[in-house]
């Protein structure tokens, strides 16, 4: 055909009349493309010199309105990349009033509007074409196959960097929402698995899925070549709490192995194993199964989601540290007091442990019924203040020995409260009130009932229930028997009355911890 006039004459448009084109087949998808015209001449030969037509490996797929209220109908649910729209066909501005509805009513800025016409004297003018955010205007008495394909070749080719860029931006928003809502989760696990569902179903991939770490020689040399499983979701969720690599399905360490190897992503036929290294040595691999096809951008999103994880990881685990070691430090503390008061070394992890137990049946929550038991070590921190004639006097404390001796409780108070850490901060409440009685005879503010912090009433009893089971300066251990029945007495007087009943409801689980946490000379 060469380059001829495609709408040239009649006798054309009546010879092509019968043909009907069929796209190109292509794994990749199509170009879906809406011609807008009342002639079905026009309709046909568009579609016989498109035939064949390829850009950027996806064909051509096209759909036929033959007036702008059947094209409003079709656009309504559906998008286009294209849409060739005549000006004249039921009315003068038919085509006009389409690109309108498509730009404002529909609100659509992508798909691509072309206008075509037959009769030159119709041509909207350019303040029309630059509101309407037309895209062309083309004279059918003048547009010729190259010029045609040529057309197809520019606005796709927009199309293609609009949607680019609108995918980029909606993939980056759900990124960001989703890392807004899994930066709630404190423990790794938890970050982790949230952070892998939420990137899956950004990515629309299947929920089998692992995310892990591998332990550097020079950070762990005694776990080279040893995985870490940070997060799992689908069928990989039973692989979440394993480090040995044996436990890993073959085929698995099989891309596990080439891809540290070659430290770069992999994608082997429908698997994809991301490689992300972070600046510290931290080497990080993400495991996705049932991948057939990933764009760029999937890739970047996949890439944002490890780098992010990787970072959190480090945090997380440099958060732990500094957790731990402040947890160590705490008993350190708690246990130099005891032996500073020649007590056994146990009573501060009995009475952490303890304090744990009723908290939780008090139905204060894990995290709370946690930081208690990381607090409670510290009650008697006061007591570094108090001098060792007054600390460690065998006989019972005459009253101005008994002042001082009670002042250990303001006195660890004053010395918690400085601090802004969440385990200090409740210490020095604990510290404070420990001694306090839900009658309100205790010391040194006279507190009664609610009152009372939850925390110091139940370091309180967790306290005295194990001091008088332990070795003292001034006395010898009670018998378990004699120690119930004296916390049964004080109920509603020294203890707070849920709590005794708390205690003693638990107490076969209790008892045990005296076994568990020996102290030093037992």
């Amino acid at each position: 055909m060469g380059d001829k006039l495609l709408f040239d004459n009649q006798k054309t448009n009546t010879a092509l009349k019968d043909d009907h084109s069929v796209p190109v087949p292509n794994s990749q998808g199509y170009w879906h493309i809406l011609i807008v015209d009342d002639e079905p001449q026009i309709h046909q030969v568009t579609q016989m010199v498109l035939k064949g037509f390829e850009f950027d490996h996806k064909g051509l797929q096209f759909t036929n309105a033959y007036s702008a209220q059947e094209a409003k109908t079709i656009l309504e649910e559906k998008e286009f990349a294209l849409a060739l729209v005549d000006v004249v066909m039921e009315t003068e501005h038919a085509g006009l009033e389409l690109a309108q509805y498509i730009r404002n009513d529909l609100n659509n800025k992508t798909t691509r509007v072309v206008l075509r016409t037959g009769q030159p004297g119709q041509a909207p003018e350019e303040r029309v074409i630059r509101e309407l955010d037309i895209n062309d205007y083309k004279d059918k008495t003048e547009l010729t196959i190259t010029k045609l394909k040529t057309l197809f070749y520019s606005t796709l080719r927009s199309y293609k960097d609009i949607k680019t860029l609108d995918n980029h931006r909606k993939g980056l928003e759900k990124v960001i929402r989703a890392s807004n809502e899994i930066m709630e989760f404190n423990r790794l696990e938890e970050f982790a698995s949230a952070m892998l569902m939420q990137v899956t179903n950004i990515l629309g991939l299947d929920e089998n899925a692992i995310y892990l770490n591998t332990i550097s020689a020079f950070a762990a040399s005694h776990r080279q070549n040893q995985y870490q499983i940070l997060a799992a979701t689908g069928d990989q969720l039973g692989y979440l709490t394993e480090t040995s690599n044996s436990q890993i399905p073959s085929n698995i360490m099989t891309l596990f192995k080439e891809t540290m190897l070659q430290k770069r992503s992999l994608h082997r036929d429908n698997h994809f194993v991301g490689y992300f290294a972070t600046r510290s040595g931290s080497e990080n691999l993400l495991y996705v199964s049932n991948v057939h096809y990933l764009t760029e951008l999937d890739h970047k999103l996949l890439e944002i989601f490890s780098n992010s994880v990787a970072i959190a990881y480090e945090n997380l685990i440099l958060r732990d540290e500094i957790e731990d070691t402040q947890r160590e430090l705490v008993y350190l503390l708690g246990e130099a007091v005891e032996k500073r008061s020649k007590e056994t070394g146990g009573h501060v992890k009995r009475v952490a442990q303890i304090s744990q137990i009723l908290a939780s049946k008090a139905g204060l929550g894990s995290a709370y019924s946690e930081l208690i038991k990381h607090a409670s070590p510290l009650h008697d921190i006061g007591k570094i203040a108090i001098p060792d004639a007054i600390l460690n006097k065998p006989g019972k404390h005459d009253p101005a020995e008994w002042e001082v001796m009670k002042s250990h409780a303001q006195i660890g108070h004053d010395i918690l409260a400085k601090s802004d850490k969440r385990i200090l901060k409740l210490g020095a409440t604990i510290a404070l009130q420990h001694h306090e009685k839900w009658d309100g005879t205790g010391y040194p503010q006279g507190l009664s009932g609610e009152d009372i912090d939850i925390s110091g009433r139940i370091v309180a009893l967790a306290d005295v229930y194990d001091a008088l089971g332990s070795k003292r300066c001034y006395k010898e251990p009670w018998p378990e028997d004699k120690i119930l029945e004296l916390i049964e007495s004080e109920s509603g007087k020294h203890f707070d009355p849920g709590l005794v009943q708390l205690l003693l409801d638990n107490i076969a689980h209790i008892a045990v911890l005296r076994m568990k946490f020996p102290d030093e000379d037992e």
